[in-house]
């Protein structure tokens, strides 16, 4: 019986399993298109490991109150767990006239998420992810798929050009019946006249 055993093991012993599902969530959060490519199950068991983190940076942007700073502290410090953690020895490496060491994307992706994406999906009770599949890859067969985050820039664009597309039809619209009725009246003149 398999009870209690619920997510797929992807070929990958538990250890390389999660340092895999933290780089792929790293990369969704840190990309500039807010989407990423990978095969179709791996999206989907990235897809509840991130929306975990997201909900947390969603809580700490709707903390109020005196307990808002300690209690965001706590969900950033929760959501760390799910990226790699940043460089542990930064401090160590960066002696007197050396420059440190660059912080990692784990470090980006959380700043990121608690600063952008808590804001962005704050009203949003679930549901921050879209899978999309692309068909089979050539080499390997294997299923693809675009992994990403809904309401990103390229959605809210298309959404208002629609929106302005849907406004200046009916102008459109009445201006060529304008045209219409103005070509029917001078045909109407012309007739008369003969």
């Amino acid at each position: 019986m398999r009870h209690l055993k619920a997510h797929r093991k992807l070929g990958r012993t538990t250890e390389h399993r999660i340092s895999m599902l933290r780089n792929l969530a790293t990369s969704l959060i840190n990309s500039r298109d807010d989407r990423i490519v990978t095969t179709l199950p791996k999206a989907k068991e990235l897809r509840p490991f991130v929306e975990k983190a997201i909900t947390l940076s969603r809580r700490a942007a709707s903390l109020e109150g005196n307990t808002a700073e300690v209690g965001g502290l706590h969900l950033r410090r929760q959501a760390a767990g799910f990226f790699h953690a940043g460089n542990y020895r930064r401090a160590a490496a960066s002696q007197r006239g050396q420059t440190p060491p660059p912080r990692t994307a784990g470090v980006a992706a959380i700043r990121r998420l608690f600063g952008e994406l808590g804001e962005r999906f704050k009203d949003r009770p679930g549901g921050y992810t879209r899978i999309i599949k692309m068909g089979r890859r050539t080499g390997d067969g294997a299923e693809l798929a675009i992994i990403e985050l809904v309401d990103n820039a390229r959605e809210i664009e298309a959404q208002a050009s629609a929106r302005k597309r849907a406004k200046a039809s009916p102008k459109k619209k009445t201006e060529a019946a304008k045209a219409k009725d103005t070509a029917a009246e001078k045909k109407e003149e012309a007739g008369n006249e003969e």
